[in-house]
């Protein structure tokens, strides 16, 4: 069981790879799946949901613009950027065409890299084809339902549905506080006992066990989604 935010790092430099694979795991514990080439990156994107993906466009068997339009074609819906050390407008027309969020050229700054990638993850957020991994569910906010692994679906409620979505984009405890005035507003009429309320039916819904909860936990004085 895991909700772990994953990313798909692919790049043929192993220097670079290894660098922005340590500080991605620095940035939010990112679980980072990293690839060399096109071949290694097309297994691995197989391979459940990603929250985006790194893809570099020159790659040893082959181009990442082409990689990242077969990934859409099969479905792949996170943010995906493309690294490249070409800079021209022609290249940079091609990479958006190919499907790609954005295009960034090499070298560049970590922080520009992530906040360039947490600008497409906002908008991935609201977009109706967003999917999230949690736990042994995939969690699609816009359709308000969480499907197993045997294709049954779990319907949500709206304030179960973002109790979820700040709790999986946060990635840590969430005090009741907080979580209470992010799903409900700044509203003196509702308690952390409605909040609780909430959490219990939620409960009921997504663990095996109500009592003893796996997925949906209370820690130090909050709550988050364990990985």
């Amino acid at each position: 069981m895991t909700s772990a935010k994953r990313v798909l790092l692919v790049e043929d430099d192993a220097m670079l790879r290894d660098s922005l694979a340590e500080q991605l795991a620095q940035e939010s514990a990112y679980e980072v799946v990293t690839a060399p080439d096109c071949t290694t990156a097309r297994a691995a994107a197989t391979d459940g949901l990603y929250e985006f993906m790194i893809l570099d466009v020159g790659l040893p068997d082959g181009d990442g613009r082409e990689l990242c339009q077969a990934l859409r074609a099969s479905g792949v819906t996170c943010p995906i950027v493309l690294l490249t050390a070409a800079d021209s407008d022609a290249d940079t027309i091609l990479g958006l065409a190919s499907g790609a969020n954005d295009y960034i050229t090499k070298p560049f700054r970590f922080a520009v890299l992530m906040a360039r990638l947490h600008a497409h993850l906002r908008s991935h957020d609201r977009n109706e084809e967003a999917m999230y991994k949690i736990g042994p569910y995939t969690f699609r906010p816009s359709a308000k339902v969480l499907v197993d692994a045997a294709a049954h679906k779990i319907r949500l409620t709206e304030k179960e549905t973002n109790i979820l979505k700040y709790l999986y984009r946060m990635g840590e405890t969430v005090p009741r506080e907080t979580l209470l005035n992010e799903v409900w507003g700044y509203n003196p009429a509702v308690t952390t006992h409605t909040l609780e309320t909430h959490i219990y039916r939620l409960r009921q819904k997504i663990e095996e066990n109500p009592g003893e909860a796996r997925i949906l936990v209370t820690e130090s004085g909050g709550y988050r989604l364990m990985p």
